[in-house]
């Protein structure tokens, strides 16, 4: 049995759908059942209703799995109350989402978390993968609203460069090792799309996708942390999100691996092909 957390995410309600065609038994672990795929992606898969902070239902949600993909929002408590849970019901590998240079002495908080977990995870005598993505395309979502109604975006990752990738990607990458972890015990795998691209380039590919210039607006970090703040942002959440688009800036984000096509087989999908696909998202609201 497989069991995926934060199944309902950008990267599990792929994985679950991918490991579900291919015939193997997986769990979802999910916080509310009614968010379950009712399009019949997910027909045969296990719900399990639970909690990361409710260790009852994680036990419940472990009982009887061989192999758990751990995908959460980064909290710290709630990876290592998973990575717990396997230990007590006899899990034997753990594949998690990660971050690349999550270490110790990050100026990064959501880093310095990878690394404690991580390390928990290394002490728990599990196996494990590692699966460590580059930026997800998905996130462009958030600035979909403004696009649509400004015809652009703010940013403040400069002309900095990154290996962008579709969380569908992640996705097929993590449905591979979960189907077969013996051959991927203690592995870590840097997952990134098939070429650097720049938040300019994203403009650029949206003009062409929508029909219209989109334009791209230039901010410093400082500017940006305060304009999520002003969104609704939360404040660390914003002064985070701005470290990194200032360290993407710097040429943080500038790598590409080919590990995608090495697990899945495929060539993983390009900036352009992820916009096409969601051109609707961001088409701007017509005027009346």
């Amino acid at each position: 049995m497989i069991l995926v957390t934060g199944a309902t995410g950008k990267i599990g309600t792929e994985a679950v759908r991918l490991l579900n065609s291919e015939h193997l038994p997986v769990r979802a672990l999910v916080r509310d059942a009614a968010r379950a795929p009712q399009n019949g992606s997910w027909s045969g898969v296990e719900i399990a209703v639970g909690d990361f902070d409710q260790h009852d239902t994680l036990d419940a949600a472990m009982a009887g799995v061989d192999t758990l993909v751990l995908i959460t929002p980064s909290v710290p408590t709630q990876e290592i109350a998973a990575i717990d849970s396997a230990v007590g019901q006899a899990v034997k590998h753990v594949v998690k989402i990660t971050n690349h240079k999550a270490t110790d002495d990050s100026p990064v908080d959501r880093r310095r978390d990878h690394a404690r977990v991580e390390a928990h995870l290394r002490a728990s005598g599990l196996t494990y993968t590692l699966l460590a993505p580059n930026l997800l395309m998905q996130n462009l979502f958030s600035m979909a609203p403004a696009i649509k109604q400004t015809h652009g975006f703010v940013m403040s990752a400069g002309d900095g460069r990154s290996g962008m990738i579709d969380a569908r990607d992640v996705s097929a990458a993590a449905a591979a090792v979960a189907a077969d972890p013996a051959s991927h015990e203690g592995r870590t795998y840097l997952l990134t799309g098939p070429e650097l691209v720049t938040y300019a380039d994203v403009a650029v590919e949206l003009s062409r996708a929508l029909g219209e210039e989109i334009e791209y607006c230039r901010l410093t970090p400082d500017q940006h942390r305060e304009a999520m703040v002003q969104a609704g942002l939360p404040e660390p959440v914003a002064t985070s999100n701005a470290q990194v688009f200032g360290l993407i800036a710097e040429g943080d984000a500038a790598w590409l691996s080919h590990d995608v096509t090495t697990l899945t087989g495929h060539e993983p999908r390009s900036l352009r092909t992820f916009l096409m696909d969601h051109v609707f998202a961001f088409k701007p609201t017509t005027d009346v």
